[in-house]
């Protein structure tokens, strides 16, 4: 396996850690594992912990991003709704959403923050340019977003039987 592939292999098993454990509570040692090399391997690849986590977060926004991209281009008509559902969509993929909370929560970090500052804003900026809606559209769209995630968090969308509360939250509004 050549270094680029397991620098790939490793992001994954880091996008799942740093998901459900965030930067403090992930142990590389666990992530080197979990692609069977040792943890200094691991570190020749990616110099730090912050460094492995910054390059997770990264690959969150990117996967994000291509998916509005993708959801805009097959739905140019509608383009806030069309983001709309394809940010629904990540709820079946919980880790993406999760991984976005674990970043904000580490933005007590100086570098961490930028980075996040930097790309949150760039899928803001996207989503004004492509969608031609209003400053309280995106706004709003943003926020139910930040909703989802919250849902995401609480495993909501797999454990809503007999609440009515909870079905009510995840209507299909965006």
């Amino acid at each position: 396996m050549s270094a680029d592939e397991r620098r790939e292999e490793i992001l994954d098993a880091a996008v799942t850690e740093f998901a459900l454990k965030g930067l403090h509570g992930t142990s590389t040692e666990v992530i080197a594992r979990r692609v069977g090399i040792s943890q200094p391997y691991l570190f020749r690849l990616y110099g730090t912990k912050k460094d492995l986590f910054l390059a997770a977060v990264e690959r969150g926004f990117d996967r994000v991003a291509e998916s509005f991209r993708v959801a805009v281009e097959s739905n140019p008509e509608f383009p806030l709704a069309a983001m709309g559902t394809a940010y629904r969509r990540l709820l079946s993929h919980r880790e993406e959403l999760l991984l976005q909370m674990q970043s904000y929560v580490a933005c007590a970090d100086p570098d961490i923050q930028v980075v996040v500052r930097q790309r949150f804003g760039d899928l803001y900026r996207f989503v004004e340019q492509v969608s031609g809606a209003n400053e309280e559209q995106v706004r709003k769209f943003f926020a139910h977003g930040m909703l989802l995630n919250v849902a995401a968090a609480m495993d909501l969308p797999t454990s809503i039987d007999g609440e009515d509360w909870a079905e009510r939250c995840l209507c299909d509004e965006t």
